[in-house]
């Protein structure tokens, strides 16, 4: 279908309300204040977390742990709407867990980045806290995928030490605690055996080497990668080459790389023995460091122990493209949005809100919203991409959504009394390729 544009006709007056995003879930939430004693968390934090519908028991949460300073807990506060990372987790009955710091600025990052002083138990306190919300016990119980980004990774490159049989998966953005350890910095954690046994990928900036005030995060990230993989862990290394600290388009390759591992590592459904599954060393490839020519490991000429690891053939092709651009290409279009209503908006018009899903490979651009199959608008009429590329839910420096998340509706203005238009609506992924039209719907 190519739907003729009603857009620039002089009556035309749309109003795209902004908010939270209406995708399907349920969100909850919880926030501790900052305590004064010992050994517990010296920061407030706020734990908000996302269900997908429809889920009888949840398999794992993944959680997506913002950096150090006050831009960095900002950003983390929207981190649970994002429909990208909603989407990841819907496909595995997983929780998708935003935690946001009250860190005030010049306050020591480490008071939360460093799991031992408190954090991990508020991040354990959380979770018992939103499964008795939920009424999901199981959240407390189930496994986790760790994103990290600057103090984050130093977050989750910490907690690896400490439960290592509830992680399925670490990404490092541009931080871990290793080079601060091993610099005598902070205590050398004991690291145990079943911590090699993660899959792990660390990704910097590729200009943050060399840089004067981001080289800790190329120098951290590149030197826990040789150590982990000298002792045989699955870890991969994925420098960015577009980019400094920021997180870029790196949810590209982060999102298929979880993909594969909760396919890798969950028990099968019904399964009594609730551990992780070790990866399948059959299916990974290996690749030169700062190559892009991954190979099977039945046929890779290095060695492996010093070689980049890919948990599958689907990632190591996305990695190979992502190390050299800094994107990886989509050519599938995304679902078509769905739960399409329409009601009148009083003197306003009529308002058109609709539910989505996002497209797994490229997340979503715009919407293109139909009146009488002919174009009315698209939503965002300009989308944002100051960091990566341009979406409906524009990226910050952190890989959140900027705020205010919008929301999933239009106001259609030029609709007058008396008038019954069809309205459908069409996504547009962020290759730029359309869905299929949603249903068509009128006014009750």
């Amino acid at each position: 279908m190519n739907p003729t544009s009603l857009r620039g006709l002089p009556s035309l007056l749309l109003l795209l309300l902004a908010g939270t995003a209406n995708a399907a879930g349920h969100y909850y939430e919880v926030t501790y204040p900052p305590s004064t004693k010992s050994g517990e968390l010296a920061v407030g934090v706020t734990y908000t977390v996302w269900l997908p519908d429809g889920v009888n028991r949840l398999h794992g949460v993944i959680v997506h742990q913002h950096g150090c300073g006050t831009g960095a807990c900002k950003g983390g506060e929207t981190a649970a709407y994002d429909l990208h990372w909603q989407a990841l987790a819907a496909k595995w009955d997983c929780a998708l867990l935003g935690p946001s710091y009250h860190q005030e600025e010049k306050q020591e990052c480490r008071l939360w980045c460093d799991p031992g002083r408190g954090s991990r138990q508020a991040f354990l306190n959380g979770l018992h806290d939103l499964a008795q919300q939920s009424k999901h016990p199981e959240l407390e119980q189930v496994p986790w995928c760790l994103w990290g980004h600057s103090g984050g990774g130093f977050w989750a490159s910490l907690m690896q030490t400490l439960d290592p049989e509830r992680i399925v998966a670490i990404w490092f953005r541009s931080g871990t605690a290793y080079a601060t350890w091993e610099k005598g910095e902070i205590p050398k954690p004991e690291i145990p055996a079943a911590a090699y046994d993660i899959p792990m990928m660390a990704n910097p900036g590729a200009k943050e080497n060399g840089d004067a005030r981001f080289k800790g995060a190329w120098d951290g990230t590149l030197a826990m990668f040789k150590a982990y993989r000298a002792k045989g862990a699955p870890i991969g290394f994925a420098p960015d080459p577009r980019t400094a600290h920021e997180c870029g388009d790196s949810r590209y390759l982060a999102i298929p790389f979880f993909d594969a591992c909760l396919a890798q590592r969950l028990p099968e459904q019904g399964s009594t023995d609730p551990k992780l599954k070790p990866v399948a060393k059959s299916r990974a490839w290996l690749a030169d460091v700062l190559g892009n020519d991954p190979k099977p490991t039945t046929t890779y000429q290095g060695k492996p122990e010093d070689a980049v690891w890919l948990p599958d053939e689907r990632v190591a092709k996305a990695w190979a493209e992502y190390v050299k651009t800094g994107e990886v290409a989509d050519a599938t279009p995304p679902p078509a949005p769905f739960g399409v209503k329409v009601s009148p908006a009083g003197e306003q018009g009529v308002a058109i809100t609709w539910d989505t899903s996002a497209d797994f490979e490229s997340g979503l651009r715009a919407f293109v919203v139909l009146r009488d199959e002919r174009e009315l608008a698209q939503v965002p009429e300009k989308p944002l991409g100051r960091f990566g590329l341009p979406l409906f839910q524009g990226m910050s420096y952190h890989d959140t959504p900027e705020a205010p998340v919008p929301l999933l509706r239009l106001i259609d203005k030029t609709a007058k009394a008396g008038e019954n238009h069809e309205y459908r609506v069409i996504a547009v992924n962020g290759a730029g390729l359309k869905s299929q039209p949603s249903a068509g719907v009128k006014l009750p």
